[in-house]
């Protein structure tokens, strides 16, 4: 019996033009577009990006972009001006256009009952979460991969331990991007095993854990494209086994909330921690995420 074909050919990726108009940065419209048009199979947005956008010569020049390349028209505009421009613009050319914070920003200000900013930029100002930040990422960098002394890591909101490949260090640099000092120390054997995190007494300390076979799997791709000679233990299956299985008893034994990193990505370790972070912070510590 010959094997079924498939019932149509196969759908080809749909290519549109987006342009992402900021009087700001753009950051936070990049990241909008990027997350909507994720939601959609076999879709490949074409990114425009214009970024500080703040007369009505650089408008003109978005226009002529915006006809010359159809598409959808995203914004972030706070200046009203600028707004009617662009709107009237896309209204002659018959191109679709969004504010794309309005709805939010709209119903935060009816409910708030507060009036709007229209200050240029104003989530980037330099504030003291920015400063947060940046403080948050120098921590990182300085107490990464076991560096530092207890005294100096109680100074951490978070302590990630785990053996070697398990997205520590990402991990703690996309906290700190979130303002949350975060330190991470390597589970290596016959070396560190952790137990000195037992006596920290102010930072929350996460065990990572990971499948041996996709351990073993990104451990001999490191050793790939390092070009680096490959160490028997570092990816021999049962050795991964074995360290994996003892991280994993040491976690459970001095009870650290521990999160599987088998299939998550960073942004979703990091989100699960910050939900740690704040049970720990409102004594209400969960296990296993």
């Amino acid at each position: 019996m010959s094997p079924a074909r498939p019932s149509g050919p196969a759908r080809l990726a749909t290519y549109f033009h987006v342009h992402l108009v900021s009087d700001s940065t753009g950051e936070t419209l990049n990241a909008m577009a990027k997350a909507v048009t994720a939601r959609f199979d076999g879709v490949i947005p074409i990114e425009h990006i214009y970024s500080l956008v703040r007369s009505a010569k650089q408008m003109e020049r978005v226009l002529q972009e915006v006809e010359s390349a159809p598409g959808v028209v995203l914004h972030t505009l706070v200046d009203r001006d600028l707004r009617e421009q662009l709107e009237e613009g896309c209204r002659r050319l018959d191109m679709p256009q969004i504010g794309a914070l309005d709805p939010l920003v709209g119903a935060m200000s009816r409910y708030l009952g507060a009036a709007l900013s229209t200050r240029i930029g104003a989530q980037h100002a330099l504030d003291h979460d920015y400063f947060n930040r940046i403080a948050a990422l120098d921590f990182a960098m300085a107490y990464d991969d076991g560096q530092g002394s207890l005294d100096q890591l109680e100074g951490a909101d978070v302590v990630l331990c785990g053996v070697s490949r398990t997205s520590k260090t990402p991990t703690c640099i996309y906290l700190a991007h979130r303002g949350i000092r975060a330190a991470n120390v390597p589970l290596v054997p016959g070396q560190e095993d952790g137990e000195r995190l037992t006596k920290l007494k102010n930072p929350l300390v996460i065990g990572l854990t990971v499948s041996p076979d996709r351990l073993v799997q990104i451990r001999r791709n490191r050793i790939d494209n390092l070009n680096a000679s490959q160490s028997s233990n570092y990816t021999d299956q049962d050795a991964v086994r074995d360290e994996t299985i003892k991280a994993r008893r040491a976690f459970e034994r001095r009870g650290w909330p521990t999160i599987d990193v088998t299939r998550r990505s960073v942004e979703e370790t990091a989100a699960a921690i910050t939900n740690l972070l704040s049970e720990h912070r409102n004594h209400k510590i969960g296990t296993t995420w």
